[in-house]
């Protein structure tokens, strides 16, 4: 229903606009004019003045052309007849000696969607691309698009699209960018428009009279050009490297994205554009709209994955406020976690434990959890921390603490006798159902360690039958009869319930299944029982490299200043392939720059074989997850073993990960220093074959002590000489850490 407005009103006007009267007088009739836009606007149906419209816009007042023509373009559907009758005035303004007409009328006729309507506007816009006003050229070349627009299917005219390549030399920088869009759309399903090398340079001659916009479209065309050797190349990049620093974040992006992909080649070169480009980022993440500064955290976290220490010194940038929005904290968070080295470590920690008793339940918990990721590398720090929590009595963060818990202790086994001790003397249970299953975890995994284990399980069991989640149930099941494997005398009878009521009175399939799994399990024996349900324990000695791997920025590149970015890591999951292998299960080594996880490797030609005619070079492109690894050296036989005659260097653990990643090796494991035996574990690429090695030393050193450190290597597929070359880069590490050592 519009505002007001009613067929008499309509019919009033309608007689003022044919009052001669009313046409006389200039103000009077542009008056009655804006009153007929206002009832449009306002959803009156005012299409029965279409010709009194039409006829009003004979006039050399701009301000009522611009009103009548915005009524015609709106009624030219409805009314579509007259709408023709209205052509021939158009086509005459087309010519009027005053550019603003020209261009008014032009766009307004490019605008009229109604049959018949291409035969009339296409010679003007054709004569438009000629005129001597870079206004009307402007709307000229738009124009070009609207009229493929209105005939997808018809055929590309030829001469509008050699016009409009002319165009691009035209001496207005926005008639240029206006031929680019244009192209683009035209030649759509051709590929979009050609960007070869006289257009290349006269497009990065001409980007510093553009605006910010222009700026950052024209360097997105530029990715499709190629420069033909490096000479050309250093040249292009030197032009643009000024806006690398622009203010404007749009333009900034855009030309980092364009030199991360011309020097695709030159890797030296990406990583210097990365750190110049630091800056400019880092301003941007504190932009003043939200909007904004999450985009730039997005594209900080993309530049972390392959410069884990650029931004580490400017870790407080990223400490969140206290008005920001909840996204926004979040992406905080995670670049907070990957910031972490030896000498921020402590700021952040009580940085993110000040956000763990937010109001938000959804940030306190992402809090907790960012504790625990760094936990995995400094686990006593962030224990107490955790520890310190539970003694809040918050039911969030009791849920959050225990989950973190079960994951330090999945990820760092040293850290189970302390997460057992307080998860023993915490008053406080999880309601939530994450949080129960958690706990439950705990309770049958570890349980021997936890001394009142049997009597929080029974009161799990007793309220069984007010459970709604079936997820919980089946994971009581399984806790249960894990605990019972180790303290038979305390959880036999609370078992025996607990069967007997997922088997006989739960109306889940899933829960009923289980439950009967496990009885006739039970059934074969505990021995049985214990083989198939109790799998080999992490070794407390070892811990694990949980940081990320640099990963190289080839990799990323093309999604920098798109959309992926903002997607995160759920969106490059959906993208990764399914997994290859053949009939019998053995694993086949593919591309290797394509993803490896859970022991196989995604897509690619599985009977690709290595090519060994040049020298092995490492890599460590797929990355390997620490469950691959550990399946593939379980199922590989040992390849090559070596005494390699060198002492343990005597170096920190992170010391010793950068010297081996220098050299393209990655340590996924290593022992405690005062542990023995010592082991570590790595691997790296060689062509299309992957590397396993340990490290193992079997007493302390000594002077006297150089045989003790030995290499086992198993790779697949085999070849000796990538082997050899393994092993002597190997001992090339040991040696410089032992000589600087000794120095």
């Amino acid at each position: 229903m519009p505002y007001f407005g009613c067929e008499e009103t309509v019919k009033d006007l309608k007689r003022a606009l044919s009052n001669p009267n009313v046409q006389a007088d200039r103000l009077r009739y542009r008056n009655y004019i804006t009153q007929v836009i206002r009832c449009m606007t306002e959803g009156t149906d005012v299409s029965s003045v279409f010709m009194e419209m039409v006829k009003a816009s004979a006039t050399v007042d701009v301000v009522q052309k611009k009103l009548v023509f915005l009524y015609m373009v709106t009624f030219a559907g409805v009314k579509p007849d007259m709408a023709l009758l209205a052509i021939n005035t158009l086509r005459k303004d087309c010519d009027n000696p005053n550019p603003m007409i020209r261009g008014l009328a032009l766009r307004n006729m490019c605008n009229l969607r109604m049959p018949g309507i291409i035969e009339y506007i296409h010679q003007p816009v054709m004569n438009a691309l000629r005129d001597k006003s870079s206004y009307v050229r402007r709307v000229a070349v738009l124009g070009c698009a609207k009229i493929h627009n209105l005939q997808t299917n018809a055929e590309i005219d030829g001469a509008m699209v050699n016009e409009l390549y002319s165009l691009l030399r035209d001496p207005d920088p926005v008639v240029m960018v206006n031929c680019l869009r244009a192209l683009e759309e035209i030649l759509r399903h051709e590929g979009g428009v050609v960007i070869n090398k006289p257009i290349a340079h006269h497009l990065i001659n001409r980007l510093k009279d553009l605006d910010s916009w222009s700026q950052s479209e024209v360097l997105t065309f530029l990715l499709r050009y190629r420069p033909r050797n490096d000479d050309e190349l250093f040249d292009i990049l030197s032009l643009i490297d000024t806006f690398l620093l622009s203010t404007q974040p749009p333009v900034m992006a855009a030309t980092l994205r364009l030199f991360l992909q011309l020097a695709a080649a030159h890797p030296t070169v990406q990583a210097d554009s990365l750190m110049r480009a630091r800056a400019p980022l880092l301003a941007t993440c504190g932009a003043a709209a939200r909007e904004m500064r999450f985009t730039a955290l997005c594209h900080v976290q993309q530049v972390l994955r392959s410069q884990p220490t650029a931004y580490g010194g400017h870790y407080k940038r990223f400490f969140c406020d206290f008005s920001e929005p909840p996204y926004v904290k979040l992406r905080k968070m995670e670049i907070l976690v990957e910031l972490v080295n030896d000498e921020n470590v402590t700021m952040i920690l009580e940085e993110l434990k000040s956000y763990c008793t937010d109001v938000s339940t959804e940030l306190a918990q992402a809090a907790i959890k960012a504790i625990g990721r760094i936990g995995r590398t400094y686990t006593e720090k962030c224990l107490e921390i955790l520890t310190g929590l539970l003694a809040l009595k918050q039911e969030h963060i009791t849920s959050a603490v225990i989950q973190t818990y079960r994951d330090l202790t999945w990820f760092c086994p040293q850290s189970t006798a302390t997460v057992c001790h307080a998860v023993e003397v915490c008053d406080e249970l999880p309601q939530d159902n994450e949080g129960k299953q958690a706990l439950l975890w705990l309770l049958g995994v570890h349980g021997e360690q936890i001394s009142n284990a049997p009597y929080v399980l029974e009161g799990f069991i007793d309220g069984i039958k007010m459970e709604i989640s079936s997820a919980v149930k089946m994971e009581l099941l399984t806790a249960s009869l894990k605990l019972f494997l180790s303290r038979p005398a305390e959880t036999q009878d609370m078992l025996g319930r607990l069967v007997h009521y997922c088997i006989e009175e739960d109306s889940d399939m899933c829960v009923r299944d289980r439950a009967m799994l496990y009885y006739r399990l039970l059934q074969c024996g505990v021995n049985e029982t214990r083989k198939v349900l109790l799998g080999p324990k992490s070794d407390p000695s070892m811990t694990l490299i949980t940081g990320r791997t640099e990963e190289p920025i080839n990799r990323w590149a093309s999604s920098f200043n798109t959309l992926d970015p903002l997607l995160g890591a759920e969106s490059r999951a959906q993208d990764v392939p399914a997994q290859i292998s053949d009939g019998d299960g053995e694993i086949r080594i593919n591309d290797p720059d394509q993803t490896f996880q859970n022991g196989s490797l995604r897509e690619g030609d599985a009977d690709a074989s290595p090519d060994t005619s040049e020298e092995p070079k490492l890599s460590l492109s797929p990355l390997i997850t620490h469950d691959a690894f550990e399946k593939l050296w379980m199922e590989l036989q040992v390849l090559h073993r070596q005494s390699l005659g060198v002492p343990r260097p005597s170096v920190s653990p992170e010391t010793l990960n950068s010297a081996f990643q220098l050299v393209k090796i990655q340590i996924l494991a290593y022992s405690r220093s005062d542990a023995y035996p010592w082991k570590l574990y790595m691997y790296s690429w060689s062509g299309g074959s992957v590397i396993l090695a340990e490290l193992l030393h079997d007493g302390p050193d000594e002077p006297t002590c150089q045989g003790d450190l030995m290499l086992s290597i198993k790779q697949h597929p085999e070849e000796r000489e990538a082997v050899e070359g393994f092993v002597s880069v190997v001992l090339d590490v040991l040696r410089t850490l032992n000589s600087a050592d000794l120095l």
